[in-house]
């Protein structure tokens, strides 16, 4: 049972072996390093532990990756000429069944100033001080706005139909500005809590909760020392070092949903992952009418930017394959098969750690269940097509931050990853463990696998917040 329950941690292995950027999937592949807007960087499910919200789903997508808190004055808007979507397939398929679709608004108001005889647009996107409420947009001089629909069967041909407010029924919902500091926003975590809604979703019997705005980044990994060749000790004290993204910023789409909406059938495992895609054709348009366009789209929606499980398209799949893997959809994984059964991260770290030696088994049927399939008895549905999505058994009940431990299922914390994934799981921990052969009992085979492998960065749940949306308020662009 163990072996088998370990195995799951596979879907986030090969942490380090290529690592062209910061964190989980953020710049990961070629194509989307030169489009951050869409570019998804993590993706959390979750049964929720917040109290008294027992049968709720929690599901974050984050976007638009690195972001310095202080980088204004633009800061960080959505695409406005793009579609995100959460994605469920709830029937083991490999195709969605559900999704949620994002699409979103950024009005430019041209506040300007008197100066002189002329009336001259200002240079920042507020002019003065912004909120208390959601409703308090007067000196915001981009206003940012958002709709979502709901999508059952084939995203692009099934049956569409709007989410919306369910306090006073309105589809359109209003998106906090980044939190550029506390002299424009005094209190960002009250700002931020006033753009959470209460929702109605079609043919949901309860409804549940949705926010988009900016967080904390909540992603922890040791960078600076893995690119320099694991300048580490993978067998040391895991908390020796600070979390190197703690300075860093993220953007969030959160979603709050009931199980028994999301949960059709008799199966209680969900699968899900999110994407941003963007139209066919972009052509440049220098001179816009409004100023403030710079391009002009058309033509059928392209997914550019896949997320599932962690860290599967930055360290998992090679160079050559990554643009397509963010193309691709999860029935059409099987042509990336050799990179989970073949893959480099081991052989780099016996390089460098001659004592850790790596696995000899190929392929490595161990990698293969979890990957695909999810695992028998934790999170595989009972009817699998095997395909990358994360994985969530919605009928294992959640543990209270104070009790979740830090590897999840590796410490038999069942409710944690790699059944589904919450903030406090610590993915690349778990991944170095699996990497390296935690699930092969065999020593001859596997002779490094039970070390306790790790990159020396941990935070737990108790580092987040214990209610939706969970990651932390924003770090300010600037105190006073």
């Amino acid at each position: 049972m163990k072996s088998a329950l370990l195995a799951a941690s596979l879907a986030v292995a090969i942490i380090f072996a290529a690592l062209p950027a910061q964190a989980s999937s953020h710049r990961e592949a070629p194509f989307i390093t030169g489009m951050p807007k869409v570019d998804g960087t993590d993706y959390y499910m979750f049964n929720s532990y917040e109290a008294g919200r027992e049968g709720f789903v929690t599901i974050l997508a984050n976007y638009l990756p690195l972001q310095s808190p202080g980088n204004g004055p633009n800061y960080y808007a959505f695409d406005e000429d793009a579609l995100y979507e959460i994605h469920i397939d709830n029937n083991g398929d490999a195709a969605e069944d559900i999704t949620f679709q994002f699409r979103f608004d950024n009005e430019f108001k041209d506040i300007a100033l008197p100066i002189g005889d002329e009336m001259v647009p200002i240079p920042l996107i507020q002019a003065g001080p912004v909120g208390p409420t959601a409703a308090d947009t007067a000196l915001l001089n981009r206003v940012e706005t958002y709709e979502i629909d709901v999508v059952r069967g084939d995203r692009r041909s099934g049956e569409s139909q709007a989410v919306t407010n369910a306090d006073d029924s309105a589809e359109v919902f209003a998106k906090p500005v980044d939190n550029i500091g506390n002299k424009t926003i005094a209190d960002y975590a009250a700002y931020a809590s006033d753009h959470i809604y209460n929702v109605a979703v079609p043919d949901c019997s309860a409804g549940g909760k949705v926010f988009v705005g900016q967080r904390k980044e909540g992603f922890f990994i040791t960078v600076g020392k893995i690119f320099d060749l694991l300048n580490l000790d993978p067998l040391g004290a895991p908390d020796a070092f600070p979390n190197a993204l703690d300075g860093l910023n993220i953007t969030t789409i959160a979603l709050e949903l009931p199980v028994d909406c999301l949960v059709t059938g008799d199966d209680p495992v969900i699968g899900g992952w999110t994407t941003a895609s963007k139209r066919q054709a972009t052509v440049l348009n220098p001179s816009p009418p409004d100023a403030i366009s710079a391009t002009v789209e058309g033509g059928a929606f392209t997914q550019v930017s896949r997320i599932g499980m962690p860290l599967v398209n930055e360290l998992v799949i090679g160079l050559p394959a990554k643009n397509n893997f963010n193309h691709s959809e999860p029935a059409e994984d099987a042509q990336f098969l050799t990179y989970v059964t073949n893959p480099t991260l081991p052989a780099l770290i016996e390089t460098l750690f001659p004592a850790a030696v790596a696995p000899t088994m190929f392929p490595r049927d161990d990698l293969v269940a979890a990957f695909l399939t999810g695992v028998p008895m934790l999170n595989q549905p009972a009817t699998v097509t095997p395909a990358e999505m994360m994985r969530l058994n919605t009928s294992i009940a959640a543990v209270p931050a104070a009790a979740q431990d830090p590897l999840g299922v590796l410490a038999d914390d069942l409710a944690g990853y790699p059944n589904g994934r919450r903030p406090g799981d610590d993915v690349v921990d778990i991944s170095l463990r699996v990497a390296m052969g935690v699930l092969i009992e065999d020593p001859a085979v596997a002779p490094a696998g039970q070390m306790p492998f790790t990159d020396q960065t941990r935070l737990n749940a108790t580092d987040f917040d214990e209610a939706f949306p969970y990651l932390l308020t924003p770090l300010p662009g600037a105190t006073n």
